[in-house]
């Protein structure tokens, strides 16, 4: 079987460094449990200027590897390759960064995924130079049989496989959103998604 996953919030704990980059910068301080919006401009309640500035500061190279693993992703994922899967990382960050990120798996055991960016959001303008910089059409080529997701907003980069099995991994900022389908379940961490991929 072939997986999507998600880097930012599914692999890493990305928004919990946000909200210590946002009290060092600017004072705003919010608890991780009061992230309410997968906007962080929106959470923080911050200006153009300060989120452009925020954003630059969350993907510097030593900061994107200092983001902390979230608990049980790479044994998870690695359990998957030996049972013969096929992971593919498709992060939303910008293509820019695909050295450091790679870093960051080769670094936390997950030397074995393959990690493709996808402009999800509409908002990278840094240069595409290699083949795991996907364009949409790119993207819509892929097949998967699972997804797991922690953005409401990259659920529409899935209406193409009406068969695939979408784990949304459970987060402050997507408690509240009504699942588009049954093929849509709610995952609080990677236990859980090994479980609902095993009792398949």
């Amino acid at each position: 079987m072939k997986f999507y996953v998600d880097f930012d919030d599914c692999l890493c704990e990305t928004a919990k460094s946000f909200t210590v980059i946002a009290e060092r910068l600017f004072g705003k301080k919010v608890q991780y449990e009061n992230v309410r919006f997968f906007d962080l401009k929106k959470t923080f309640d911050l200006t153009d200027e300060e989120y452009k500035k925020m954003m630059i500061e969350g993907h510097r190279e030593e900061v994107l590897l200092s983001y902390e693993e979230t608990p049980g992703a790479s044994f998870v994922l690695n359990e998957l390759i030996d049972s013969g899967h096929e992971v593919s990382i498709i992060t939303g960050r910008p293509a820019c960064t695909y050295d450091v990120s790679r870093r960051w798996l080769d670094e936390h055991g997950l030397e074995r995924v393959t990690l493709y960016t996808l402009d999800k959001y509409g908002r990278d303008t840094s240069p595409k130079n290699n083949r795991f910089n996907l364009e949409l059409e790119d993207y819509y080529r892929m097949e998967f049989d699972y997804a797991i997701e922690d953005s409401p907003l990259a659920f529409k980069f899935f209406d193409h496989m009406p068969e695939l099995k979408v784990m949304v991994f459970d987060r402050p900022w997507n408690t509240d959103y009504k699942l588009p389908g049954e093929n849509y379940t709610r995952c609080v961490d990677w236990k859980c998604i090994r479980d609902r991929v095993n009792a398949k």
